[in-house]
């Protein structure tokens, strides 16, 4: 019976919420009430009466004037209020329960603790009512549910205001570390000299676009950066492959790392040495890369959106590649392509805020930059791509009518330009780069 009752009441903590308030009516400050709003809202109070009370501090607040039992009781009967909480009697009690107005922060977290608990209980009772309701399709329920509990967590700072002052020395004291550290990198660094030195690197919560015509190197410029941040500087990175295997992957990545033909792999045809390599050096370096893949082929929206989080939540993962957006299935096939498109782009910009990571999306662009440089306006299927990316990249070289795959693949290195066509905060530029068909891999055209 008493496990009964208990569950059916919400969480809450009716001691913290009150000596929060008697320690702002006690000790009233601009500096003390912000400290609170760190932490908590009107809305987190359980009881009506505190939500009430909390919205009328932040009120007199706002006018500029000081608050206290008497301006406090002013506010509340002028806005008809006074007598719904229980009078004045009840607000001078507020101050009765304060143990220490010293610790207002810890009775916040207290408040705040509570309010996330009964936001928890509410998202279970919506998958509960969502999994009994046969018309809604499991994934979306799934996906909303993690969603949910994503913003929950993201929330809990969501009270926080930063003054100019605060943000200022935070500022200088990056700009300092910088220019001690002469070169480092804001963001995460893809390998490339001169890409780095154009974007500082990738930006959390940006999403960056790859785009060239097929088999110029999309997926090997790709796996390239990401062998370089999880291999190289050892931070974690999540790789989406819809066209290839995993195993596929890891055969590329393999040869870049040990410099061996990638026919060599493929074939099996090996020296003793060549395997020896492999086996004593090579894959301990990869097997030691916080390097996660997933390879799901023309994976849906939404299960890829909970698959990131996780990679995120469980794994740390600070980027995400997603090789390529055009085998990704929406969420409404029965919308045109170019709707489509739209859609995914949207959803993929808004999971690298939600997820405070840079995503790196691979596209083909259009037929008609064949032969000719590629801009912004030949990302195939949708201008939502430009539109929505921080930063596009174009991988383009001139291809001559009599070049074939023997060509390419006798070449030891090919020179390839790489377009930086829009970069929301930075400049815009072409570097090159060398592509090494031997290990199928890119690689600072500088060190050949």
């Amino acid at each position: 019976m008493e496990g009964t009752l208990k569950d059916s009441v919400p969480p809450y903590n009716e001691e913290a919420e009150m000596a929060t308030l008697g320690a702002l009516l006690l000790n009233f400050s601009v500096d003390l009430l912000e400290e609170v709003q760190q932490f908590v809202l009107a809305e987190d109070f359980y009881k009506g009466a505190h939500q009430v009370v909390f919205r009328a501090i932040t009120a007199l607040k706002d006018k500029g004037e000081g608050v206290d039992l008497l301006t406090l009781t002013a506010e509340l009967r002028a806005s008809g209020n006074i007598e719904k909480i229980g009078g004045l009697g009840y607000v001078a009690s507020l101050t009765e329960r304060v143990p220490s107005t010293a610790n207002v922060a810890y009775y916040a977290k207290l408040v705040q603790d509570a309010s996330l608990r009964r936001s928890l209980l509410n998202i279970a009772h919506q998958l509960v009512s969502d999994a009994h309701n046969e018309s809604l399709e499991t994934r979306l329920s799934i996906e909303e549910a993690e969603k949910s509990i994503f913003d929950l967590n993201d929330n809990q700072s969501r009270g926080e205001l930063k003054p100019a002052p605060e943000v200022i020395e935070k500022t200088v004291s990056a700009i300092e570390d910088r220019y001690r550290s002469k070169g480092a990198y804001i963001g995460i660094p893809s390998g490339f000299d001169a890409l780095d030195k154009l974007t500082c690197g990738f930006q959390k919560s940006e999403m960056i676009i790859i785009g060239s015509r097929p088999s110029i190197g999309k997926t090997a410029f790709a796996l390239s950066m990401a062998t370089n941040i999880a291999i190289r500087h050892k931070i974690p990175c999540g790789y989406f492959t819809l066209e290839m295997s995993a195993i596929s992957l890891m055969l590329r990545i393999v040869s870049a790392e040990s410099r061996i033909n990638s026919n060599s792999l493929r074939t099996g045809l090996l020296k003793s040495t060549d395997f020896n390599r492999i086996v004593t050096d090579t894959a301990g370096r990869i097997y030691d890369a916080p390097l996660i893949f997933q390879d799901t082929p023309n994976i849906p929206l939404l299960d890829l959106r909970s698959l990131a989080r996780k990679m995120v939540s469980k794994h740390g993962v600070k980027i995400v590649f997603i090789d390529y957006i055009g085998l990704v299935s929406p969420e409404n096939t029965k919308q045109d392509r170019h709707e489509q498109i739209s859609q995914i782009s949207r959803s993929l910009k808004a999971l690298a805020r939600e997820l405070d990571v840079p995503i790196v999306v691979l596209s083909q662009v259009g037929r008609q930059s064949e032969g000719k440089t590629p801009s912004l306006a030949d990302l195939r299927e949708s201008g939502a791509l430009e539109q929505d990316a921080d930063v596009v990249l174009f991988l383009h070289r001139e291809r001559t009518l009599d070049e074939d795959e023997d060509d390419r693949e006798s070449s030891s290195i090919i020179k390839t330009d790489l377009i930086v066509a829009k970069q929301r905060n930075g400049p815009t530029d072409t570097v090159r780069l060398a592509f090494v068909p031997h290990y199928t891999r890119f690689e600072n055209l500088q060190d050949y």
